[in-house]
């Protein structure tokens, strides 16, 4: 008796277990490459680091009909990708625009690059001209540190 009900339950929740995955609708090739070409520039709002083209997500497979549809109707890339900033907001895109208040994030590796290739240049040439500086050992001071070296101490002969 428990088994059945255990089945009858499992059974009532399969339809569950893909309810996130939406259907998408593929008649034309050709326009189901441009959909995926379009949506890899699209960044899925759900999974945030995938586009819409690689997510299965309800929410990414809704834009992707919504660009298979304005793509349908007409519209160019371009329009649909400025109404799904306008809508979504440019986080929408999976690679920002270079503007004003994007360059930190375009540019900030190389800049952080240059800044440490500077501060290692200056250490190594601080560190040459302390080595330059460093006063030379005298032939006394070369034999202590051979006899050190060795394990013999200071004056003891074996």
């Amino acid at each position: 008796m428990h088994n059945r009900f255990l089945f009858l339950v499992l059974l009532l929740l399969m339809p569950l277990a893909h309810a996130d995955q939406a259907v998408i609708k593929k008649d034309d090739p050709v326009l189901e490459k441009r959909v995926m070409d379009l949506s890899a520039h699209l960044r899925c709002l759900v999974c945030q680091n995938q586009t819409i083209a690689d997510s299965n997500a309800e929410l990414a497979v809704d834009l992707k009909n919504q660009v298979r549809e304005k793509l349908q109707q007409g519209q160019s890339e371009q329009e649909i990708l400025d109404y799904m900033v306008k809508r979504y907001g440019e986080f929408v895109l999976f690679s920002p625009l270079v503007k004003s208040t994007t360059w930190l994030l375009w540019f900030g590796p190389l800049l952080l690059l240059v800044v440490g290739i500077g501060v290692l240049f200056v250490i190594l040439r601080q560190r040459r001209k302390m080595m330059q500086q460093a006063p030379a050992l005298s032939t006394d001071d070369h034999a202590r540190a051979a006899s050190l070296l060795s394990g013999k101490r200071g004056g003891e002969q074996s």
